[in-house]
């Protein structure tokens, strides 16, 4: 998992954010040995203090005694007590710089991940993005961002702490080496015991958590997307039994966490003091007598087991951590990393016709929606495409619009065949009225613009030619008129003509409806088209419905049936 792990992280990582990472890594070793010599200072401090003999005996009391001109003992033990103080404020800044650093490492990172996931999304061709689920989606970025963040944290921690034990152990080797080799014999023994008792199981918790929170996602999506059929339908509890579940073994897939958390710190606790009374035993027993003549090595021991636990503890709680978070850095990892589209804006021209050669389309291989279709639509022409439902109308605009791409044959405008390097070009032509219209909260403008930033007397003018200005204006705030969370304020026919004025906002050069006014009743649907009409003179108009009747004012009707397309008139 280790080399797959930073692999990953790797990937995921910008260029600045590993230099970061590195910089952040080295830091925490300087710290490391902060944390170190914080803990070694005190012997020294309180030998001297209790025995100013010593000042003479060693040669580095001495040394720093004569190097500052020192005369009365008494001022040397306060001036290094001084020291002391001075150093601990010092490592507490530091420490909380450090702190800082890493928390602004891991959670500002979100921030990157998020947007990088985001626009992943965006990139997403619309057959992948059709094929996804959104719920999906939606917990990798929210969650799983935010869970790969406690994984780099933890990282980061644990290397450092890596150091911090390692440097105390060549310490407690070059004191005596014997007890150190018991000691880390022991320790092993103990932490194989962890191993397979707690972080396999959270292991475990991880994946089931990560199943479980999809659970929750998907529940939640499903459930208030659908809030108004539910209702109607009265099937709360239904839903409140799936929520429940999914809520029950997430929380306890997270409880199970916790508690496990926690078992390594009592554990070690307990394993400290076995070690202490283990070590007092071994000199005993050696020399049988009593260790007095050992106790300032004891104390050595006992200050580095001091620091050397909590460090254990933090070692492992990182492990375990990062194990219960693992799938969050694949889940990251796969979304970042999914293709995306990669076209160009070459500049692609439309003064004649579209048309498609031979097009052939399949979802699934062997089972073709679209076989060898061949169509012309000419400029400023006005066409219909009716067929029963599944018969491939919605499959063919689609493919027109650019948005999905032929299997076989191809799609030509003025000759110039439409391709990776001109399908953006031409998708900046279209304008698009699908059946279910998706609005957003927010205001009238800036559903019309799909932007906080909008020219506002185009917005007036498309929503003039909607139909819908006068509407605003004199019942409400005008364009500024907020629209409530997927246009709820609005009736079914406002919403339509919302979608209208949003097709015509860019001024495209086709204007396509797919099934746009399917669910409307038929005088309000008879208004809308007059309408869209109206709008589309001057442009190239498709439009796909099943009911004949919209189609009055086209110049040509096609049928879609049995995977091909025939002119009816």
């Amino acid at each position: 998992m280790e080399k797959t792990l930073f692999k990953k992280i790797y990937n995921l990582l910008g260029r600045k954010d590993r230099h970061f990472f590195i910089t952040l890594f080295l830091f925490s070793i300087f710290v490391s040995f902060m944390e170190i010599f914080g803990v070694a200072a005190i012997m020294p401090f309180i030998s001297v203090a209790t025995n100013f003999d010593l000042i003479k005996e060693k040669w580095y009391f001495n040394s720093i005694y004569d190097l500052f001109g020192f005369s009365d003992p008494v001022d040397f033990v306060i001036a290094f007590g001084v020291s002391l103080i001075g150093f601990y404020i010092l490592r507490s800044v530091i420490n909380y710089l450090y702190f800082y650093l890493l928390a602004r490492f891991s959670k500002g990172r979100y921030y990157a991940i998020a947007m990088r996931l985001f626009e992943k999304y965006l990139d997403r061709s619309y057959r992948d993005y059709t094929a996804s689920s959104k719920a999906e989606l939606t917990k990798v970025l929210i969650a799983e961002g935010q869970n790969m963040m406690q994984v780099l944290s933890s990282l980061l921690f644990m290397m450092s702490e890596i150091v911090i034990v390692l440097v105390i152990y060549a310490i407690l080797i070059w004191i005596d080496w014997k007890i150190t080799l018991l000691i880390t014999l022991f320790l092993l023994a103990n932490f194989i015991v962890l191993f397979k008792t707690v972080s396999f199981r959270i292991k475990d918790a991880g994946r089931e958590r990560e199943q479980y929170e999809r659970d929750f996602f998907k529940i939640v999506h499903g459930v208030l997307g659908n809030f108004k059929i539910i209702k109607l339908s009265d099937t709360k509890k239904s839903h409140m039994a799936k929520f429940r579940n999914a809520v029950d073994r997430f929380s306890k897939s997270k409880i199970l966490y916790e508690a496990l958390r926690e078992l390594p710190r009592l554990y070690l606790e307990a394993v400290g003091f076995i070690i202490v009374i283990s070590i007092i035993l071994y000199y005993l027993y050696t020399t049988h007598s009593d260790v007095t003549a050992y106790l300032p090595v004891i104390s050595v021991f006992i200050l580095a087991l001091y620091r050397l636990l909590p460090s254990f503890h933090r070692i492992f709680g990182a492990y375990n951590n990062i194990l219960y978070n693992y799938r969050a850095v694949e889940q990251v990892h796969d979304q970042i990393l999914y293709q995306s589209e990669d076209y160009g804006d070459e500049p692609i021209d439309f003064c004649r016709s579209i048309r498609l050669k031979n097009v052939s389309f399949w979802y699934t291989s062997g089972k073709k929606v679209l076989s060898n279709v061949d169509l012309e639509i000419r400029k400023g022409e006005k066409i219909g495409i009716i067929g029963e439902s599944g018969s491939g109308k919605s499959t063919l605009v689609d493919i027109l619009i650019g948005l999905y791409r032929p299997i076989e044959g191809e799609v030509l405008v003025d000759d110039t065949r439409l391709s990776e390097s001109n399908i953006r070009s031409w998708r900046r032509k279209i304008g698009y009225i699908p059946q279910k219209i998706e609005l957003m909260e927010g205001t009238v403008a800036q559903n019309v613009a799909l932007d906080e930033v909008y020219d506002a007397e185009r917005v007036k003018e498309v929503l003039r030619q909607a139909r819908l200005l006068e509407f605003f204006e004199n019942e409400h705030e005008g364009i500024l008129t907020a629209i409530g969370e997927d246009g709820i304020k609005l009736s079914g026919g406002q919403r339509q003509r919302v979608a209208i004025a949003r097709a015509l906002y860019h001024d495209p050069e086709v204007l396509v409806l797919d099934e746009a006014t399917s669910a409307l009743d038929t005088e309000t649907e008879q208004k809308i088209m007059t309408t869209i009409y109206d709008a589309g003179k001057k442009k190239t108009l498709i439009i796909v419905t099943h009911r004949l009747t919209t189609l009055n004012q086209c110049d040509s009707l096609y049928r879609c049936a049995h995977r091909h397309i025939n002119k009816v008139q």
